[in-house]
């Protein structure tokens, strides 16, 4: 495994950036949305310049993919991660279809993000609420459906808290309808979540030997999976 000069986990650098991005909104997943999304991550002489305020309306998957992508360049901008130029090409969000490139699997039905860590060994995939630290990429399956009926949300964890005896997760996300912000809902309301720890993000360049589309994740919008195999598909 690719070894960086950055020492643990993301989280704190994470979080960082979550600090930075705009609040509200307005959720939607339009193709409009999506058009926006694209031009608030602007890749130019080597580098993004990532201009979330123009991602609105926003959505899930899209906002914590944009975080992701600020992550990599804060660390770039350090020196603890070099990468070249065609894996920072396979960061640009384009009309990607599920499961192709890196935007293609982040933005996935099913554990996309997970799925997409698990496969370029970014970091350590879990589902143990008690391992989860804020930070933490999350994955929230509203229901046991995956794939084509599931019900789900892309987050970033930030804990959890007791209210009146009643456990609370609290995340940050593109949140339906005012967009971004933090949520926090009773943590009965969700079936199954994955967590994904960003660990050794120089570990994005095996993108450049990775099949071009994940076959399982493009295979989600048609046909459904299951908590076991998605668990499976992602090294849990």
């Amino acid at each position: 495994m690719v070894r960086t000069s950055f020492a643990g986990d993301c989280n704190g650098l994470i979080l960082e950036q979550i600090k930075q991005m705009p609040q509200g909104g307005r959720y939607s997943v339009s193709h409009f949305a999506k058009i926006r999304l694209q031009s608030s991550a602007h890749f130019e002489s080597g580098k993004f310049f990532i201009l979330p305020s123009a991602a609105s309306p926003s959505f899930c998957s899209g906002a914590t993919y944009l975080v992701f992508i600020r992550t990599i360049e804060a660390l770039r901008a350090r020196g603890a991660i070099h990468l070249d130029y065609s894996t920072l090409e396979h960061l640009i969000i384009r009309d990607q279809r599920d499961g192709e490139g890196i935007w293609g699997r982040w933005n996935a039905n099913g554990p996309g993000t997970a799925r997409l860590f698990h496969e370029l060994g970014l970091g350590p995939n879990f589902d143990n609420f008690e391992h989860a630290k804020p930070g933490d990429f999350m994955k929230i399956f509203w229901s046991r459906q995956v794939g084509k009926s599931e019900h789900g949300h892309s987050t970033i964890f930030l804990g959890t808290e007791n209210r009146f005896g009643v456990q609370y997760v609290r995340y940050w996300s593109s949140n339906i309808p005012s967009g971004y912000g933090e949520k926090s809902v009773p943590r009965s309301k969700i079936a199954y979540a994955i967590f994904s720890r960003l660990e050794t993000p120089a570990n994005l360049a095996r993108i450049n030997s990775a099949p071009s589309v994940d076959t399982y994740l493009a295979s989600l919008l048609r046909t459904r999976s299951s908590i076991a195999e998605a668990s499976t598909k992602c090294g849990l």
